[in-house]
């Protein structure tokens, strides 16, 4: 076979490989988010369609699967809370449609950015984590500063609610739980538009908050 012959063979195989390589970083966000990060890796593969061998050879170990799931959700997430700020031109309704669709992306696969084990210090992960702060402070101080969102709430409080209420119930075998998330999600949204109409307790929570273990949890 030539070499120019072989050249559309090897553009298939890369091809076939990343994608390969995203069915198993989707199929272990998901994973992740029902079932924990202990999840078996046999279960990602055969979530993702492909050999345990085909896991391997993109992912070293558990820890690097991790944490390339966790960048990978963080760039997707950042994405859609710049789009909604540059394409709503309603404030809170940006805020609106970054809450639902960060829900659908699975946030809560970014629990392990508050996990001891998780390597916070790596380059690629501050870089990715900065970008993400920004992108969604940047969409609450938008419409706080449109006077729609109280002002006793800061992005911790949406971060634990979002992932609190985008989590599956344990034991709960439910089909169609994506709607059940959609509407409770409408309903905290709702908690969060101004005028407030009662005080909350304690003082808002940061992302510098969420990053400080509490009482030896996370």
């Amino acid at each position: 076979m030539s070499d120019t012959a072989e050249l559309p063979r090897q553009r298939h195989l890369r091809a076939d490989a990343s994608r390969n390589r995203e069915r198993i970083v989707d199929a272990a966000r998901t994973a992740f988010v029902d079932h924990g990060p202990d999840v078996p890796l046999d279960e990602i593969a055969r979530r993702a369609g492909v050999g345990n061998a085909t896991l391997y050879r993109h992912f070293a170990d558990r820890k690097d699967l991790i944490q390339q799931v966790t960048l990978a959700s963080m760039d997707r997430i950042a994405e859609e809370a710049e789009a909604a700020l540059a394409e709503e031109e309603d404030p809170f309704q940006a805020l609106r449609r970054f809450v639902h669709r960060a829900a659908d992306e699975r946030i809560g696969s970014l629990c392990p950015l508050l996990s001891e084990g998780f390597d916070k210090s790596d380059p690629e992960v501050v870089r990715m984590r900065d970008r993400l702060d920004a992108a969604i402070l940047a969409v609450m101080e938008s419409a706080r500063q449109a006077g729609k969102l109280r002002e006793d709430v800061a992005a911790g409080d949406l971060m634990v609610a979002l992932t609190q209420l985008t989590r599956p119930l344990p034991g709960m075998m439910c089909d169609g739980i994506d709607r059940y998330v959609h509407r409770h999600l409408q309903i905290f949204l709702d908690g969060l538009q101004a005028p407030a109409r009662s005080e909350l307790p304690g003082s808002p929570a940061t992302f510098e908050d969420l990053a400080q273990p509490q009482d030896g949890a996370m």
